[in-house]
């Protein structure tokens, strides 16, 4: 059986809603199969490897974010692990700084890792907060991925550039930017805005991940991870959640409005040139 090492990415800094425990349940799925598994965390004062197969990074608050983000630019470990095939699952704050910008804790637009090809932004209106479901894309869909749930808490808004493609669609929730996408995906580079932790309630996407390391997998029995899934897809989301979603991007299109409005307004008082 294969041996496979599992790094996470400052957890001291990128952990804050427990994202860390990716990291187990990728590892337990493995040791299951009978596969050989170390699981080694990485902290802010560490050298972090370009040798591990398989990388994990969580999300945080602004600044351990940009601190993070900053780290990883100097050191340049995921660039040369990614060069060299292994996988990377990067939630929320994680997203955006492998994406190729993001904002930083004074309102800058700070630099990423250029790993994922999106921006992320500030959002006019309130935070993405509440359950989230996503439909998987056709690709995705096709490798065996199912209907995923998560939890969102972010601010930022987050948009896609070529060569990068979402997870799927959002049912309910926010996502990315306005309710439509969630998640980018380049390579086999993962990024999701659902925190749960995401893989302890989508089983599927955690042997979608696995499989692009050791390649096939042998079945498991699923049945409790799957009751935790259809669960959270029962109880979670709700017509309150997409009514709420629905009000963020009512509020979102409006504030656009009145800020058109406000600049051609301001156009037309400006005193003409004598």
């Amino acid at each position: 059986m294969t041996s496979v090492s599992i790094a996470l990415v400052y957890p001291d800094l990128l952990g804050t809603y427990g994202d860390g425990g990716n990291a187990t349940v990728l590892a337990q799925r493995l040791r299951w199969r009978g596969h050989d598994c170390e699981v080694a965390s990485f902290g802010a004062g560490d050298a972090v490897p370009s040798s591990c197969d398989l990388y994990v990074v969580g999300g945080g608050e602004d600044l351990p974010q940009s601190l993070a983000a900053r780290k990883l630019a100097e050191s340049r470990a995921l660039h040369r692990a990614v060069d060299n095939g292994a996988v990377v699952l990067a939630i929320c704050a994680g997203l955006q700084v492998l994406g190729e910008s993001f904002v930083g804790p004074d309102g800058r637009t700070s630099e990423g890792l250029g790993l994922l090809g999106c921006t992320t932004d500030r959002g006019p209106g309130p935070r993405a907060v509440g359950e989230t479901v996503v439909e998987p894309g056709p690709v995705w869909a096709a490798l065996g991925l199912q209907t995923c749930t998560g939890f969102e808490n972010h601010g930022g808004v987050t948009r896609l550039s070529e060569g990068t493609v979402p997870v799927g669609r959002v049912s309910a929730g926010v996502g990315n930017l306005d309710g439509t996408l969630e998640g980018a995906v380049r390579g086999r580079v993962w990024g999701t805005y659902l925190h749960g932790p995401v893989l302890a309630r989508n089983p599927t996407l955690a042997d979608l991940l696995l499989t692009w390391v050791v390649g096939e997998l042998a079945p498991l029995d699923d049945s409790r991870p799957e009751a935790l899934h259809r669960e959270r897809l029962r109880n979670g989301p709700s017509e309150r959640a997409t009514g709420v979603a629905q009000v963020q991007r009512a509020v979102r299109v409006a504030g656009a409005t009145l800020e058109r409005l406000a600049r051609a307004g301001a156009a037309r008082c400006r005193p003409e040139a004598p």
